[in-house]
């Protein structure tokens, strides 16, 4: 268990996620809103809690068939990308009040999204710095 991952800003960042992402997917359910509202604040918030045990318990250190971080820069993207169709989307038509604040809050986790690649690109660049290629200090 990683006791200094939540502590860490990438890990702040992953917990407002899931904690944006689950009420937006409170507020879409509770709305009535479209299913494809509430499926894609259900998926955002699943696939950000499973990062976020993923980096917490360390399994991106045992399990290296995949890179991890820039799975986590695809999945932010793409995100980001559904995130602002629905939120607009959400916030035009506004059936209800629930569908609204959905709507904003699809829009403010779509400012978390492109922040999480911003932080995850740098330490991406930070580890590639350090490689086998970098000289020593």
């Amino acid at each position: 268990l990683d006791r200094t991952f939540p502590r860490s800003a990438r890990g702040v960042l992953k917990i407002a996620r899931t904690l944006v992402a689950l009420i937006t997917l409170f507020c879409f359910v509770a709305s009535g809103a479209h299913e494809a509202y509430t499926a894609l604040a259900g998926m955002e918030t699943v696939i950000t809690a499973l990062f976020l045990l993923l980096y917490l318990l360390r399994l991106d250190a045992r399990m290296r068939c995949l890179y991890w971080p820039l799975a986590d820069i695809f999945n932010s993207v793409i995100a980001a990308l559904f995130l602002l169709v629905v939120g607009l989307f959400a916030i035009i038509i506004k059936t209800n009040k629930g569908t609204l604040a959905g709507g904003v809050l699809g829009l403010t986790l779509l400012v978390l999204c492109i922040v999480d690649a911003v932080l995850l690109c740098k330490k991406i660049s930070l580890d590639k710095a350090r490689g086998r290629g970098a000289p020593a200090k």
